[in-house]
C-alpha cells in the first residue's frame, strides 16, 4: 500500500529559508572574491556547522555545543542582513574579507571539536553501583571431640572350685598317660579325657602340676 505525501507546512519553510540563507551565504563569499566552487562550499560549511552543533545539543547541553551554534547561527545571519542592502557587495569592507577567508579554519576547528568531544550515554543510564562486598559466613563450631570411657581393668578371672574326687581321677588319668607315653599330660588331652571345661580342665592341670 502506498502512503500519500502529504505537504507540510513547516518543512515547506524550512526548505525555503534554508535556500535563501544559502544563497546569500554564497553571495557573500563571491562578493569577497571567492569565485567558482568556493563560494558555493561557505553555505555547505556554514550550514552543516549549524546542524552538527544542533544534535549536539540535542544529546548534551554542554557549553561547546552553545559556542559552536551561536557562531554557525550569526554567520548565517550575518550574511541574511549583509545581503539586504547594508553592505555595498561592490566593494566588501576589508573586515569581511578577513572574515570570509578565515571560516573555513574556524568551522574545521568547530567540527573537529564536535565529533570528539565526549559525549554522555544516549541511554541515560547511570553508573553501575559497585558491587556490595559478598557475606562472610560465620566459622563453623568445631565439633566436639567425644572421649571414650576408659575401660576399667578386667578382674583376672577366679579358677573354678575342682572337686577333690575329680582331681584324684585326674591324677589316675595323668599318670596312665605318663606310663604309656612317656610324657606329662597336657590340658588338651586332660580335658578331653575327663569330658570337663576347658576353664576347668586349665584349673585341674595347675593342681596336678
Amino acid at each position: 500500500m502506498v502512503r500519500s505525501i502529504r505537504p507540510d507546512a513547516v518543512l515547506v519553510q524550512a526548505v525555503i529559508a534554508g535556500a535563501l540563507s544559502f544563497a546569500h551565504l554564497h553571495d557573500l563569499a563571491a562578493a569577497a572574491g571567492q569565485s567558482g566552487w568556493k563560494a558555493w562550499a561557505y553555505p555547505v560549511s556554514v550550514d552543516l556547522l549549524l546542524v552538527a552543533a544542533w544534535r549536539r545539543l540535542r544529546v548534551q547541553r554542554s557549553r561547546l555545543a552553545w559556542c559552536w551554534f551561536l557562531v554557525a547561527l550569526v554567520a548565517s545571519l550575518g550574511a541574511n542582513v549583509a545581503t539586504a542592502g547594508f553592505l555595498d557587495l561592490a566593494n566588501p569592507p576589508a573586515l569581511l574579507r578577513l572574515g570570509i577567508a578565515g571560516w573555513p579554519a574556524l568551522a574545521f576547528l568547530g567540527g573537529t571539536l564536535l565529533a570528539h568531544s565526549p559525549s554522555p550515554d544516549p541511554a541515560g543510564n547511570p553508573a553501575p553501583a559497585p558491587a556490595a562486598p559478598a557475606p562472610v559466613p560465620d566459622p563453623e563450631p568445631e565439633p566436639e571431640q567425644i572421649t571414650a570411657p576408659e575401660h576399667a581393668p578386667a578382674l583376672p578371672e577366679t579358677a573354678p572350685p575342682v572337686p577333690p574326687a575329680l582331681v584324684d581321677h585326674a591324677r589316675k588319668v595323668a599318670a596312665d598317660h605318663r606310663t604309656r607315653t612317656g610324657t606329662d599330660i597336657d590340658t588338651a588331652t586332660l580335658r578331653a579325657r575327663l569330658g570337663v571345661p576347658a576353664d576347668l580342665a586349665g584349673a585341674i592341670a595347675a593342681q596336678l602340676a
